[in-house]
């Protein structure tokens, strides 16, 4: 290796943010290569359009090789480290392995769908992660609304009209937000559905989005409850079956439709580092090294990042930390070669956007509370902003989704077999 070979694993926000800034410090001075299973960043916030059928799926997947000038992009998914030999191994798309040396190595691996032990949770749930589970629940409800309109059974006809989410997080809100306004669009032209979709979100919190600002919350779970959303706090799934769920209240739900949006867990690529962890994160330093291994870095969620705001805690898994915390680690390894100085990585809240579809939102940038049309204003504000590429594209779907009535068919590009709930996706 002739130029230092810095090895990044994972295009997720951590992961992305890494490689750019290190391909404007290193200036082609240096050998960056970017392993991933696909050959786009996924830019995850917006995912909850792309199944509401909002947006086209490409219009939030960014072209690696397009943004990232002077990054080798390597396809395939890591299965293995030897930090003595200073080696990564992989997989790539064929199923064919390979190995890339580095001298300096970032694991931005991400995080996967957070299970539980819940009996049948893992065969009749649908997680949420990525874009083939988008498309898939996009067919899915579209599929539901219109074998409902065509059975002469009345309890079949309420099942498929009965859609629950679990969890009342930042996904778990949004995809329920968005999801409801869906089947509205859907049943508009089935006389037979009219006031029949029924949406359900439950969560054993005390309220919806229970890590962000509770002014959020508050605006949140009004606009669900205006909806007709049913949210269910303090409840959760006991057992999942193919005709329904029992929840923990001890009602049944018949559903064919269970949306699980529980949270992430780090990518189990982690824990066979055999190295310390906590909470299933692997331990580093302020400045994003691990100890013992001062070539190797870590960051986003896969990485338990002291939170030098709040001695004592890790950074949440937001794409804000990762974000930043990929930017300070391109810095830190700069400084490793002689250009700037190491710096630890302190984080300050900027707020959080929630977009709740139609022309309601929640926010608090800069920890103004905003609701309905401002925040609506500012989260896509937000959102074009901290895209790095398709700003156009995406502007034109919101603005086609304004004036023009939504394309209500399947396409069946994704089957139900191809995203199991407990499939991996970096992030």
């Amino acid at each position: 290796m002739a130029r230092p070979r810095i090895v990044i694993v994972g295009a997720g926000f951590a992961g992305f943010a890494a490689a750019r800034k290190l391909s404007k410090l290193s200036r082609g001075g240096a050998d960056i290569v970017l392993v991933n299973p696909t050959d786009y960043f996924l830019y995850l916030p917006l995912l909850p359009e792309v199944s509401a059928g909002i947006l086209e799926p490409r219009r939030i997947s960014v072209s690696l090789a397009a943004v990232l000038p002077g990054v080798r992009v390597v396809l395939g998914e890591v299965d293995g480290f030897d930090l003595d030999g200073r080696t990564v191994s992989y997989r790539d798309p064929e199923g064919e392995k390979g190995t890339l040396g580095y001298h300096r190595l970032v694991i931005a691996a991400g995080s996967v769908n957070k299970l539980l032990p819940v009996p049948g949770v893992t065969e009749y749930a649908h997680g949420f992660r990525g874009i083939p589970e988008a498309l898939f629940l996009r067919d899915h409800i579209t599929r539901q609304i219109e074998m409902a309109d065509t059975t002469d059974d009345p309890a079949e006809r309420q099942a498929r009209c009965t859609f629950v989410v679990v969890g009342a997080g930042y996904t778990g809100t949004e995809v329920a937000a968005q999801g409801v306004l869906f089947t509205d669009s859907l049943v508009r032209h089935r006389p037979r559905l009219a006031g029949r979709p029924r949406w359900l979100l439950l969560d054993t919190a005390d309220r919806v989005l229970p890590s962000l600002d509770p002014r959020l919350a508050v605006a949140a779970d009004k606009v669900l409850r205006g909806r007709g959303v049913q949210v269910r706090l303090g409840t959760s799934v006991r057992e999942a079956m193919r005709d329904g769920v029992h929840l923990s209240d001890g009602e049944h739900v018949p559903t064919r439709s269970l949306i699980w949006c529980v949270g992430v867990r780090p990518d189990p690529l982690v824990a066979d580092l055999g190295l310390p962890t906590t909470h299933g994160r692997l331990v580093v330093d302020e400045f994003l090294t691990v100890p013992g291994h001062p070539d190797v870095y870590a960051c986003g969620d896969a990485a338990a990042v002291p939170d030098l705001t709040r001695p004592g805690e890790i950074t949440g898994m937001t794409a804000q930390h990762a974000t930043r915390q990929g930017a300070t680690v391109a810095r830190n390894i700069a400084a490793s070669y002689g250009t700037g100085r190491r710096r630890a990585y302190r984080h300050h809240d900027l707020g959080f956007v929630v977009d709740l579809g139609g022309l309601d939102s929640a926010a608090n940038p800069l920890g103004v509370p905003l609701r309905g049309f401002p925040a609506k204003v500012v989260t896509r504000g937000y959102h074009l902003l901290s895209m790095p590429g398709n700003r156009v594209r995406v502007a034109t779907d919101w603005v086609l989704d304004a004036v023009l009535p939504r394309q209500d068919v399947q396409l069946g590009l994704v089957p139900g077999s191809s995203v199991p709930l407990d499939s991996e996706f970096p992030g």
